[in-house]
């Protein structure tokens, strides 16, 4: 693969720079052959359903006519409410294309409705992005997205060091690339569900498969292992036995293929083949509850991955019920528990000398810096405060940013932490596609001192003053002591 697989003006384009088209609208009450005539007249694929661009309250699309109204033989003379869609998806016009594509890939959407303000101004297709882009990032999700054999999928997974590689020395933010790898990691494990399904039968209850840690923060690396888990809806006691045998042997199915690709066993095994990370919904309440309430330093340690959960397949209300029925949990938090999450972020101290300098670890007879602990602290502390302040968005920066709305962090602070958090992430990203691409080894967290230039290294000593700074802060908030 080379350089021509980034078309680099994609990068610096936004929505507004595809001239989004205007929104063509029909009545809930007009009769759907009429919509599909002015669709056929307009040649548009979709059509906006409501009073005016102000008051949408539904879509259709070609599929929605092929799938609800032709495939279930009903009349085209029936109000186009009857089969209309209605989990729209927007986004501003100054938004990138790159968050426009991470956005529709996330939301399964093939198209966004364009807002500004109050207003919707427009619309775009994914296809007209993906035609923009035409070799990039995206294509290579959307044909991830049409992988379907173990073999294509792990052959997939395995060209992303030489993208990782591309997007990162091309300049794009750290963040963005982790996105990427998530939505990737996300798009496999979908894949493999279903083909898990299509084997086994379906589930004989409703069910939602979350992922934890950093794919649940959305921070993947290229060094990265599964944590997942199920919850399933609470069924009858006489099916209990049975709905939990189907999802331990569905579970452990979706972790084996996934390991065959590459995306490898957890090492803690904190994995949904794991019986005690399968539960009904009632059960993981249960667990929270004890969790929460016991507040002990172990338990904090322990399960604080757990609050960085994310849906990515089946129902996810059964994820939306719990996370609610956790923030009526953390209202009532002894103070205990954010001490004890709190501690967590002050476990590891920044690799810093007496006299400002930095201090390394000796591995393999070379001095080296571990990148996944120094960025730990950052990781914790957002999560600690994100939980306190009940923000329930899971990715770090966007804690952050959150935590800069409620006037917790100021404007300048959650800077630095971002940059920080950001410059880290990039360092480590870098480092691992080297490992695999030039050294033909495992992606790895840990960074020779001899490969950093001075830049790099002032940089990094600056890094760890504002995580030390950080920490004294959370020792002041939280454990009352300095």
């Amino acid at each position: 693969m080379n350089g021509s697989f980034i078309s680099d003006q994609f990068y610096s384009k936004n929505v507004r720079d595809l001239h989004p088209r205007h929104l063509r609208m029909a009545q809930h009450s007009d009769p759907v052959y009429e919509c599909a005539a002015l669709m056929a007249s307009e040649k548009v694929s979709c059509l906006f359903i409501g009073n005016s661009p102000q008051e949408i309250v539904g879509y259709i699309t070609d599929i929605t006519l092929r799938d609800r109204l032709l495939a279930a033989q009903l009349p085209s003379d029936i109000p186009v409410s009857q089969i209309m869609e209605y989990d729209m998806v927007s986004i501003h016009p100054d938004a990138s294309l790159v968050e426009a594509l991470i956005l529709m890939f996330q939301t399964k959407s093939r198209y966004l409705l364009v807002r500004e303000g109050d207003e919707f101004i427009g619309w775009i297709s994914r296809t007209k992005i993906l035609t923009e882009q035409s070799q990039g990032p995206f294509m290579f999700i959307q044909s991830v997205k049409e992988a379907r054999q173990i073999p294509e999928l792990r052959e997939k997974w395995a060209r992303m060091p030489e993208i990782i590689h591309l997007l990162n020395t091309r300049g794009m933010k750290a963040g963005l690339i982790n996105q990427i790898i998530t939505t990737v990691a996300d798009t496999i494990t979908q894949r493999v569900i279903e083909r898990v399904i299509k084997v086994i039968g379906p589930a004989p209850a409703k069910f939602v498969f979350i992922v934890l840690g950093s794919e649940g923060r959305g921070e993947l690396t290229l060094k990265t292992d599964q944590d997942n888990a199920i919850i399933y809806e609470d069924k009858a006691n006489e099916h209990r036995e049975e709905v939990r045998a189907y999802f331990l042997d569905f579970a452990t199915r979706v972790s084996t293929a996934l390991d065959q690709i590459g995306i490898v066993f957890c090492e803690g095994d904190l994995m949904a083949m794991n019986p005690k990370w399968t539960h009904s919904l009632s059960h993981w309440k249960r667990n929270y509850d004890a969790w929460i309430s016991d507040a002990s330093q172990e338990t904090a340690m322990n399960y604080a991955t757990f609050f960085d959960c994310r849906a990515i397949y089946g129902a996810f209300p059964l994820l939306e019920e719990l996370k609610e029925y956790m923030g009526n949990l953390l209202e009532k938090a002894p103070e205990r528990f954010f001490i004890n999450l709190g501690h967590n972020a002050l476990q590891y101290e920044p690799p810093l000398t007496f006299f400002r300098k930095i201090k390394a670890e000796e591995i393999d007879g070379e001095k080296q810096l571990n990148l996944k602990q120094i960025m730990r602290p950052i990781v914790d502390l957002a999560r600690v405060y994100a939980l306190k302040h009940r923000i329930f968005d899971t990715n770090t920066t966007k804690r952050i940013d959150g935590l800069k709305e409620k006037g917790v962090f100021s404007a300048k602070e959650a800077l630095e932490l971002s940059h920080a958090f950001d410059y880290l992430m990039s360092l480590r990203l870098e480092n691992q596609t080297l490992s695999i691409l030039d050294q033909n080894r495992k992606p790895k967290n840990f960074l020779k001192i001899k490969a950093l230039t001075k830049v790099q290294q002032v940089t990094l000593i600056e890094i760890f003053k504002v995580i030390e700074e950080f920490q004294a802060r959370i020792k002041l908030s939280f454990t009352r002591s300095l």
